[in-house]
């Protein structure tokens, strides 16, 4: 098979993709590996989606079916139940109903998005019974399936998710006794906190986590202890839970593994590292979406995708694009994109502090922008102007305490 852009992923970044591609009037494939597009958006059955992109608040599968949509007034070659198995140079190898087969392409964009962090990555000690799950996996269960994971329920982590999931288990029937994270501030946004936590009185145990879980076939006790600033369990502090249910939220991981051999990674937030044009270190590809940083906001995911496939498409027409400078992470940034500047577009900066700060100052070259009450669990966006950004071969994105 022969394409002039392959898009990779048939999320919100992958559709945004596809569709900004074909604009240019180019030949684009796009392959998903799900039996339909719409990524994790389908199951998400929650509000909040699209203030951003589509001016209107949307649930999960109203977003997915408004982008599916778009897609659908374009020729667009969308190839579902396709997995991918190799990238080399500009050739991919699937493998789908159809068979195995090699598709050669002008420009990739890969949208893979995120995968949530296992239990074993966690290293608990413990028994190891059945009833731990990811909160995506008790989503899908709910939303998709219609199955409850168990009547009491602890959930591990306050990313948003996790918050949003301690909710819909309350909803449904589930006592959730409680959100335990290690850090000493929550992990996901102020408005969940707010909706999925303290309107439902579902206690949050700050500077604490799982030291223990403990069971036969089926999960029985877990033990929580609080942590000191190195995260070390505390004794004497361990609190135990009888529960049938420990829910997982501790962070989604870009999923990079196709091209981690060959593509430069962005050591701050584990994803492919790209422009603000979504070119990688490899010309012909490009990235987007939560495969590169993980996003608070599906809108972003979906703009930034629809940059990717413009410029993926414009490469392969044969449009020169203009030299990348390196973006460096400097005072308090704990994530940081894009990693290069292209004149090409404009730039918008993606960041998260390495730790809570009441006010700062923003330096990126000649801009300077003041802030207020960051969190590290809540994303920084900022578009900063290109007359500030001349005469610089590197520049650097500081956030300094006032």
């Amino acid at each position: 098979m022969r394409t002039d852009v392959l898009v990779i992923g048939g999320g919100a970044a992958g559709m945004g993709a596809a569709i900004a591609a074909a604009k240019e009037g180019v030949k684009v494939t796009l392959l998903e590996r799900e039996e339909k597009t719409g990524g994790i958006l389908n199951q998400c059955i929650h509000n909040g989606f699209g203030l951003h992109y589509f001016k209107e608040e949307l649930t999960g599968p109203e977003y997915a079916e408004r982008l599916k949509k778009i897609l659908g007034e374009y020729d667009i070659d969308v190839v579902t139940d396709s997995v991918v198995k190799v990238i080399k140079n500009k050739k991919v190898v699937t493998v789908s109903c159809d068979g195995v087969k090699e598709i050669e392409t002008s420009s990739i964009v890969f949208a893979t998005g995120a995968r949530e962090k296992p239990f074993g990555a966690l290293m608990i000690p413990g028994d190891r019974p059945s009833g731990i799950f990811t909160a995506g996996v008790v989503q899908k269960f709910i939303n998709i399936e219609n199955r409850l994971p168990g009547k009491r329920a602890l959930i591990l982590g306050s990313g948003d998710i996790g918050l949003i999931m301690a909710r819909r288990l309350t909803l449904e029937g589930v006592e959730v006794v409680g959100v335990v994270e290690r850090m000493p501030y929550p992990g996901g946004l102020a408005r969940n906190i707010r909706q999925c936590l303290e309107d439902f009185d579902i206690p949050l145990y700050l500077s604490s986590t799982v030291v223990e879980v403990r069971g036969k076939e089926r999960l029985e006790k877990v033990v929580v202890a609080k942590v000191d600033e190195a995260f070390n369990p505390i004794p004497g502090t361990e609190k135990t839970f009888k529960v049938d249910t420990l829910v997982l939220s501790a962070g989604l991981l870009p999923m990079v593994s196709l091209v981690s051999d060959f593509a430069t990674l962005n050591g701050t937030s584990g994803g492919l590292a790209t422009s603000n044009i979504g070119q990688s270190s490899v010309e012909w590809l490009f990235g987007a979406g939560n495969s590169t940083v993980v996003y608070d906001l599906v809108d972003y995911v979906t703009i930034e995708g629809e940059r990717a496939g413009k410029f993926a498409a414009l490469y392969a027409k044969g449009e020169k694009l203009s030299e990348k400078i390196p973006i460096e992470p400097g005072e308090n940034v704990r994530v940081l994109h894009p990693r290069w500047y292209s004149k090409d577009d404009g730039l918008t900066i993606y960041t998260r502090v390495s730790k809570p700060i009441e006010k700062a100052k923003l330096v990126i070259g000649n801009y300077e922008r003041t802030l207020t009450n960051l969190m590290p669990s809540e994303m920084v966006v900022l578009k900063v102007p290109a007359r500030y950004l001349e005469g610089f071969n590197k520049l650097e994105v500081s956030i300094k305490e006032v």
